[in-house]
């Protein structure tokens, strides 16, 4: 699939953000987090911030950005759709919980409440990303359970990272916030790796033979294609990485992503930043990757190569 840079932008962003906000959310009212308000006001607006730019810069991979408003209209049936209920679900308790504890310092009784409504709807938002390309049968890297899982462990582990910095930033003094950051990326890069191991020996579900239904005849080859230019589905749908580059990639998204982020924070709260910002490049060119790489369907009917 064509890796468009809107939607890389927007799953990494949000993830951090909806991953930042149900750490808040769960932190905050356990006074696992000081109430005050300069920490909350960072903590909040970046987590908001995040959400807000991813959501804004994923309009853009739309035919029409206007009318984005309507895909929430088709909840019942619609990932894609749902997401936009939860994400408007999460502005709305978001809202409070921001309001108690910036304005009044406090993340205590009904400010509870609305911090717990925050980390569920940044969970179930993430949820329904995830659920937006593990639905799609005909993208076989897509469709499988690493995905969901994948979404969620890279976003609870960038938005760790965000904390991390921040408690550092405002010398709070919790250890935890880092430690957590540590394991969740080896969790996230832990489940990466076993998504990849999964799709390399995994045996492709659609061949020429049955996307033609003629595989009782023979092995099926494709004589000529149906364009002979370059067209809609094979820019959007037929996006090819060479296996050597896509090796490298992974190579390189590891490194940054675990790697070096790991060997930085063992320096203490001085490497927390680079570690942070190499994490986030990582989790960047793992995102490409998981677009460029997918296969859809479409591309057998072009003499490509079963998904």
């Amino acid at each position: 699939m064509h890796p468009a840079p809107s939607l890389v932008v927007f799953t990494t962003a949000a993830g951090a953000g909806y991953g930042l906000l149900f750490l808040l959310g769960i932190a905050a009212p356990f006074e696992l987090l000081p109430t005050e308000r300069w920490f909350g006001v960072a903590a909040l607006g970046l987590a908001l911030g995040l959400i807000s730019v991813g959501l804004a810069v994923s309009t853009y991979h739309l035919g029409h950005p206007e009318r984005a408003w309507r895909a929430m209209s088709q909840w019942r049936s619609s990932w894609l759709s749902r997401e936009g209920v939860a994400a408007l679900a999460t502005y709305a308790v978001a809202a409070p919980f921001a309001l108690g504890w910036v304005i009044w310092q406090d993340t205590s009784g009904i400010w509870t409440v609305s911090a717990l409504l925050s980390a569920v709807g940044a969970a179930l938002t993430i949820a329904c990303t995830g659920m937006i390309y593990a639905y799609l049968k005909p993208i076989r890297q897509w469709h499988n359970p690493w995905v969901p899982a994948l979404f969620g462990a890279f976003g609870l582990a960038t938005g760790s990272m965000c904390l991390a910095v921040l408690v550092a930033l405002f010398n709070i003094g919790a250890a935890w916030p880092a430690w957590l950051a540590m394991s969740t990326l080896v969790l996230a890069w832990g489940l990466k790796l076993g998504y990849w191991r999964a799709m390399s020996r995994a045996v492709p579900t659609s061949t020429a033979e049955t996307a033609t239904g003629l595989g009782h005849l023979g092995r099926v080859q494709t004589l000529e294609t149906p364009h002979t230019e370059d067209n809609y589905l094979l820019r959007e749908m037929g996006y090819r990485i060479a296996r050597k580059h896509a090796r490298t990639l992974r190579y390189l998204a590891l490194f940054l992503g675990l790697g070096l982020p790991l060997a930085l924070m063992a320096l203490g709260s001085v490497g927390l930043f680079a570690a942070a910002v190499a994490a986030g490049l990582g989790v960047v060119i793992a995102r490409w990757l998981f677009f460029a790489e997918a296969k859809h369907t479409v591309g057998l009917y072009y003499g490509r190569h079963g998904g």
